[in-house]
C-alpha cells in the first residue's frame, strides 16, 4: 500500500516520497492570535493533526512546526490596512502583547480539549525579527528586493516562476479593486518584506531601512526554514493562502536559497454554516468554544473529520447530530465488548485484519477520512454481530483496533465528557473570587478562573460598574 497525496503545485495525486526515508518535515500556517478559535480554524488544525497522526501510525518520524502570527498580518493581504492585533487591542484598550498572550492561552485551551496534538514547535513571529531582517538583506543583495522610503518590497518581476502555485500569469495581473495601488511599488503584485511604521504604530523594531515591522508572508518563510531547513516535505494551509500568502512564501524562499521550498502543498477547504459563509455580520459565526460547550469536544472533532479536507463541509445541527449518534454507536460497541462473555470463535481476527487494511487503503488515498470512518462503522457492525461467540483474543483485538483507528482521526474514546452543572450562586462566588484576585493583582488566579468558566460556557464581561456574566449555549 502506497500513500498518495494531492499536491496543489501539480494539481494531481502523487506518491508520497520524503526527502529522507521515513522522516517528514511539515510546516502548517497557524493562528493570527487576535480573536478566538472558530470552527473553521478547528477543522483546519484538526486535519493537520490527523495527517501527522496518520504518518506516525505509518511509522514516519514527523517533525511538525506551526506558527503563531503575532505581528504583521494586516486587515488586507495587499499590504494595506491596520495590523489585526493592534486594531483589536485598541478596541479592548489593552496592550497588543497582552491580547496575544491572552489569545494564545485560550487557543491552547480549545486545542487541547479538541484533542489536537500540539506541534513540536509553535514559534511566534515576534521572536524571529532578527532572522527576518537577515533574509531581507539577502534578497536585497541578490536583486530580488528594493527599498523605497523605508519600505522594502519583493520584486515579483525578478522571480521568473512567480505565481506557479496559483497558476498566475504575472503579465496579466493588475491591481485588485480591493485596495488602492501603493505608489511605492514597482508593480501592484510586489509585496512587502518590511514596512515603515507610522508614528502611532505600537509594534515596531529598528532595522537598516526604518523603524517598522515585517511583512506577513516573510514570517512563515523564516520560521519554516529556521526549524525545518531550506526544503521541507509538506506545507499546509487554507485554500485562501494559495493566490497570495503561499505564492509569496515560495517566491521569497526560493529566491534566497535557489532550492524548492516545499515538495508537497496541501490546502484545506473552508466550512459553511447552515449553507452560508461564516460571518460575524450575519450572526452565524461559531467559535470552537461555543461548539464544544454545546456538543462536546469529541463530537465536534468527529463532525469536522467526517468530510474530506479538500471538500467544503457545512456545519449544521444535522452534521453534529450524526456525529453524536455515530460516536455513541462506537462507544456502545466498546462497552459491549467490555461486558461480553467470550466464546471460542476466532473468525473475528480475520475481520480485524481486513478492517485495518481497508482503513489504511482509505487514508493512503489522500487522507480520505470519510472513507476511513465508513470502514470503522462497517467494522463495528460486524463486531456487534460476533460479540456473543467471539473469543477473548479476537474481542480484545477488535477493541484495540477501534480505539487506535479512531485515535488516528483525533477522537479519544477513553475520554469521558460530562456536562458540569453550574448554579447561579456558584458562578457568582467564582466571579467574586476572581474580582478579589484582581484587586490583589494575582492575575494568574483571576485569569485561571476566567478561562475555566469560559470552558464551561460562562463568559465574564468586565465593566466600570463591575463584572457581569453571560451563559452561552446553556
Amino acid at each position: 500500500m502506497v500513500l498518495k497525496i494531492y499536491n496543489t503545485m501539480t494539481r494531481k495525486k502523487e506518491v508520497f516520497k520524503t526527502l529522507k526515508p521515513k522522516e517528514v518535515k511539515i510546516y502548517t500556517c497557524g493562528q493570527t492570535v487576535y480573536d478566538e478559535l472558530h470552527v473553521g480554524n478547528a477543522k483546519t488544525y484538526g486535519i493537520w493533526d490527523i495527517i501527522v497522526r496518520y504518518l506516525r501510525f505509518k511509522d514516519y518520524d514527523v517533525f511538525h512546526v506551526q506558527n503563531f502570527t503575532d505581528v504583521g498580518h494586516l486587515t488586507d493581504d495587499g499590504d494595506e490596512g491596520e495590523d489585526k492585533i493592534e486594531k483589536r487591542a485598541r478596541l479592548k484598550r489593552i496592550e497588543p502583547m497582552e491580547l496575544v498572550d491572552q489569545q494564545i492561552r485560550e487557543y491552547w485551551l480549545d486545542i487541547d480539549e479538541l484533542n489536537i496534538a500540539r506541534p513540536n514547535i509553535s514559534p511566534r513571529a515576534t521572536q524571529h525579527i532578527i532572522e527576518m531582517q537577515e533574509l531581507i538583506k539577502k534578497l536585497l543583495s541578490k536583486g530580488y528586493a528594493y527599498e523605497v522610503s523605508g519600505n522594502v518590497y519583493f520584486n515579483t518581476s525578478k522571480f521568473k516562476d512567480y505565481g506557479k502555485l496559483a497558476r498566475l500569469s504575472l503579465k496579466d495581473l493588475k491591481a485588485g479593486a480591493r485596495v488602492e495601488i501603493d505608489p511605492n511599488k514597482n508593480h501592484p503584485r510586489d509585496f512587502a518584506l518590511w514596512l515603515k511604521a507610522p508614528s502611532k504604530h505600537i509594534m515596531k523594531w529598528s532595522s537598516p531601512w526604518s523603524i517598522g515591522y515585517p511583512g506577513w508572508h516573510l514570517e512563515c518563510s523564516v520560521m519554516a526554514m529556521k526549524y525545518l531547513g531550506d526544503t521541507i516535505d509538506v506545507h499546509g494551509g487554507g485554500i485562501d493562502h494559495i493566490p497570495v500568502h503561499h505564492t509569496n512564501e515560495i517566491a521569497q524562499s526560493e529566491a534566497v536559497t535557489g532550492k524548492t521550498y516545499s515538495k508537497y502543498w496541501l490546502h484545506n477547504a473552508f466550512i459553511t454554516i447552515n449553507g452560508e459563509k461564516m460571518s460575524k455580520s450575519k450572526g452565524n459565526f461559531i467559535t470552537a468554544r461555543d461548539a464544544i460547550n454545546k456538543w462536546g469536544a469529541m463530537v465536534v472533532r468527529l463532525a469536522l473529520a467526517s468530510g474530506h479536507y479538500r471538500s467544503q463541509i457545512d456545519y449544521n445541527n444535522g452534521l453534529l447530530t450524526t456525529a453524536k449518534n455515530n460516536l455513541e454507536r462506537v462507544r456502545n460497541t466498546i462497552e459491549h465488548i467490555n461486558n461480553a462473555s467470550p466464546g471460542r470463535n476466532n473468525e473475528l481476527l480475520k475481520i480485524v485484519k481486513a478492517a485495518r487494511k481497508a482503513f489504511i487503503e482509505a487514508m493512503d488515498d489522500d487522507f480520505n477520512t470519510p472513507k476511513a470512518l465508513a470502514v470503522i462503522y462497517a467494522f463495528i457492525k460486524k463486531v456487534n454481530k460476533s460479540i456473543n461467540k467471539a473469543s477473548n483474543k479476537s474481542l480484545n483485538a477488535s477493541k484495540d483496533l477501534i480505539i487506535k483507528l479512531m485515535g488516528v482521526l483525533g477522537v479519544d474514546l477513553t475520554r469521558k465528557e460530562e456536562a458540569v452543572e453550574l448554579t447561579d450562586d456558584l458562578i457568582k462566588l467564582l466571579i467574586r473570587m476572581r474580582d478579589e484576585a484582581r484587586k490583589r493583582k494575582d492575575y494568574k488566579i483571576s485569569d485561571r478562573i476566567r478561562l475555566s468558566l469560559k470552558k464551561l460556557g460562562v463568559i465574564i464581561e468586565d465593566s466600570p460598574k463591575g463584572s457581569r456574566y453571560k451563559i452561552i449555549n446553556p
